[in-house]
């Protein structure tokens, strides 16, 4: 589908094909709209939707996307076919034109109010990697690893925005070689690059949702960082898992990509042994792996290239386990995949990785190197996927800078 009356080059990762949703304001003006990108710009979808009276102008009239999340699938298909038609014709152009805005010129907010944050830890390769480095001589992954889908809970509340700045924590941390432990800034500041997923269509309480029900329930997908102090972490995570060292920053990508814009995506995961259990088999012709090609920076420095198509648990294998105890799922329910690395030292997803526990410091442009992030560093990941005839997906990217620890 081709944007007749729209300056959008054919090559775009925010053509027609993708539509992703997002929520913008204009200098320094209080009012948050719901955008959706197109090419280099930004469309003002509830300006539109009002202009044409469309019968879902007040999902898109809101803040914030929750509402739209909230209507379920049958107008997420609706919505976005409208939104197609405005741009692909020129029928609705002279009310549609007023209301788009260059991407550069927008600030880019939260897109939607988080209600509760999962993260799994879902890719094998990872899980290796850090057996490999934490539990030499025994078998790199625990023996639940490849039967459940293990995740833990983090906190909504830190949930934030593309671009915003990542103080680092404090807490504490036990020296190696010592006995007792002492309170201070990690000094093992890490990035982890993950794929996240936002529920729209809630669930009641003590239903599980089945693997073949994910899309009924899953709007769309964006990127995080799911921040991580290793030294806090080691410290505290036995015997409940991660604490304090995940829970004071999770970034996420401003633009949320619709799971319709991912079919051509989608993708057979690697095979699994032992086979699950029934209710994480996957859906047979129905597969949700996602051929996705993540890109991570350091200071404008490719490190490296994860490639989400290996994870060896799907987002609706994810999504099924954390509602199989028959736990609700709430509209702005997020659950991000976990680190993704693949087999290769430059698809590795998180500097713990890469520089192998501090072991083996990555070269930086200039002669530096990191062993982990200090002071002042810039941590950029991005995204894209294949789309429909030939199309290019991309998610935008998720950006932090480290500032000095609080006091």
């Amino acid at each position: 589908m081709a944007a007749e009356w729209l300056d959008v080059p054919a090559d775009s990762v925010f053509g027609l094909a993708n539509l992703p949703y997002g929520v913008f304001s204009i200098g320094a003006e209080p009012v948050r709209r719901v955008g959706i990108a197109v090419g280099e710009q930004v469309l003002d979808a509830g300006a539109v939707a009002r202009a044409v009276r469309a019968d879902f102008a007040d999902l898109l009239g809101a803040g914030s996307l929750n509402p739209l999340l909230a209507a379920g699938p049958a107008v997420w298909r609706s919505v976005r076919a409208a939104v197609r038609g405005w741009l692909s014709g020129a029928v609705r152009a002279e009310a549609v034109r007023p209301h788009l805005v260059d991407r550069a010129a927008v600030r880019l907010h939260l897109p939607f109010e988080v209600a509760d944050y999962v993260d799994f830890y879902s890719c094998e390769q990872h899980a290796v990697n850090a057996g490999r480095m934490f539990r030499p001589g025994a078998p790199p992954l625990p023996p639940n690893w490849r039967h459940v889908p293990i995740g833990y809970h983090g906190r909504a509340g830190t949930v934030v925005v593309s671009g915003t700045d990542v103080v680092r924590p404090a807490g504490q941390r036990r020296e190696p070689g010592s006995a007792e432990p002492v309170f201070g800034p990690s000094a093992r500041l890490d990035f982890e690059a993950e794929v996240g997923f936002v529920v729209g269509a809630p669930s009641p309480r003590g239903r599980p949702v089945r693997v073949a029900d994910f899309a009924d329930h899953v709007f769309g997908a964006f990127l995080v960082n799911d921040w991580s102090a290793r030294d806090v972490q080691a410290w505290e995570y036995v015997p409940l898992g991660p604490f304090l060292g995940k829970s004071f920053a999770t970034s996420v990508s401003p633009w949320v990509v619709p799971l319709a814009a991912l079919s051509a995506a989608r993708v057979a995961p690697p095979p699994r042994d032992p086979e699950p259990l029934p209710y994480l088999r996957d859906v047979p012709g129905d597969p949700w792996g996602l051929d996705l090609r993540l890109e991570v920076r350091l200071n404008g420095r490719v490190l490296s290239r994860p490639p989400f198509a290996a994870m060896y648990w799907t987002p609706a294998q994810q999504l099924a386990h954390l509602t199989v105890n028959g736990a609700a799922l709430r509209t702005g329910d997020v659950f991000a995949s976990g680190t993704v690395s693949g087999r290769e030292r430059g698809e590795w997803g998180s500097l713990l990785e890469l520089a192998w526990n501090g072991a083996e410091p990555v070269r930086l442009a200039g002669g530096g190197e990191r062993a982990f992030l200090c002071d002042g560093d810039v941590v950029s990941i991005s995204a894209t996927a294949p789309g429909p005839d030939g199309a290019v997906i991309g998610f935008g990217e998720v950006t932090g800078r480290v500032l000095p620890a609080a006091g």
